[in-house]
């Protein structure tokens, strides 16, 4: 069993690295692609909505398949069409069919997020501890490796249909190899050994409620990824190369914060991470929108990516444990609204800066955050934490 838990644990990193790899390499494309098919940035704007919205839909379409038919089973599939789909962009030849190509992309990557994390839920209550933050970093490492994939082929005039078309034969080869690998559904011991199967009837009020954390604090994240680098560069009047840094700082910081998040976890309670991890968050947004100088303002996106890093693969977490038998399910009604927020911070925060100074309208994620904070403990249940704590046989050791 310790064996087939650690193989299981290193299938999934793989998994989250690739699904992370996928989407990276898409974006290090946006600028090549949109100047090949002829777009404006406001045609753009409006075909990413695709993107997201087809991720919205793959959530939710997969969520049942995977308590249907075992994680297992969908993880592959869902990697084998993503690896298919990361080929259409570099196709496209105009705004419909870059649409679609969008669309479809973002369907079954949502479908490979939702799954993977199910998967994930299922290696954490076999090793009975928290691992799921640490799946989640190799998610932001996959980005790092299509960025420097990208950087190396842009750098060299490939097209995109090339860059693309290779990189997805790579990451099915890599699909196929880890397969194999993926734990059967009964592989993870019972949280009890008369585990209720998945209920029917309502949704469980707390699981509305951590995806509703979920929609806020991606929110907030989706903040640093979209006006990071403005708010250096148009309130700090920081150089363009300066200003990038904002984003690095945050995103450095939450890589580091999610491997080191689950030794945390074990130590102190997923309560704790969300609830001191928001509080950060919220503390470290407030120093960047509030300093007058460019210092403060890094340490301050840096606070708030080390505060943000941990939360919500414990919601992602505690989600998947409230029912094993409706894990994926539950995974993919917090995920799916968590997305929403990612895609509403721009619609969001974009409007506010016609009122206010870009800096001011930080406090919003601020408040979230706050809310996110009074609320962790939603996270206070013995269903809520991993499985593997209350089995009989023990857990492996660290790997």
């Amino acid at each position: 069993m310790e064996r087939l838990l650690r193989v299981g644990r290193l299938a999934t990193f793989v998994y989250f690295t690739l699904c992370g790899f996928i989407l990276g390499m898409w974006i290090v494309h946006i600028p090549t692609i949109e100047h090949r098919v002829g777009i404006s940035h406001a045609v753009l704007g409006w075909l990413l909505l695709l993107l997201g919205g087809g991720a919205f839909a793959g959530m939710q379409l997969i969520g049942p398949l995977s308590d249907r038919f075992g994680a297992r089973k969908v993880v592959p599939v869902s990697a084998v069409l993503s690896c298919a789909a990361l080929v259409l962009p570099g196709l496209a030849t105009d705004a419909w069919t870059l649409g679609a190509s969008l669309f479809v992309l973002g369907c079954v990557t949502g479908c490979l997020d939702v799954a993977m994390n199910a998967h994930a839920v299922q290696v954490e209550r076999g090793y009975g501890r928290p691992v799921m933050s640490a799946f989640h970093a190799m998610f932001s490492i996959g980005g790092v490796f299509a960025a420097l994939v990208g950087a190396f082929t842009l750098g060299r005039n490939w097209s995109p249909a090339v860059t693309l078309g290779a990189m997805a034969v790579l990451s099915l080869v890599v699909t196929l190899a880890a397969m194999p690998a993926l734990l059967p559904p009964d592989a993870a011991p019972a949280e009890a050994d008369d585990a209720p199967k998945a209920a029917k009837g309502p949704v469980p009020r707390r699981i509305w409620i951590m995806a509703a954390l979920a929609l806020m604090l991606m929110l907030s994240e989706g903040v640093a990824g979209d006006w990071s680098a403005l708010h250096l560069k148009d309130v700090l009047d920081a150089s363009p190369s300066t200003a990038a840094f904002a984003y690095g700082a945050f995103a450095t910081a939450m890589t580091i914060g999610r491997l080191l998040a689950d030794r945390v976890s074990a130590r102190f309670g997923p309560v704790a991470i969300l609830r001191y991890g928001s509080g950060l968050a919220a503390a470290g947004l407030v120093l960047a929108a509030l300093s007058p100088t460019i210092p403060p303002a890094l340490i301050g996106w840096t606070l708030f990516g080390i505060g943000l890093s941990g939360t919500i693969p414990q919601l992602f977490s505690a989600a998947g444990h409230i029912d094993p038998a409706a894990a994926g399910t539950n995974v993919s009604r917090v995920a799916g609204l968590g997305y929403i927020g990612i895609l509403a911070g721009p619609a969001v925060i974009g409007p506010m800066t016609h009122f206010m100074p870009l800096n001011l309208t930080f406090f919003l994620p601020v408040v979230f955050c706050v809310i996110a904070c009074l609320t962790a403990p939603i996270l206070m249940t013995d269903s809520a934490k991993p499985a593997g704590a209350a089995t009989k046989e023990p857990a492996p050791q660290e790997a």
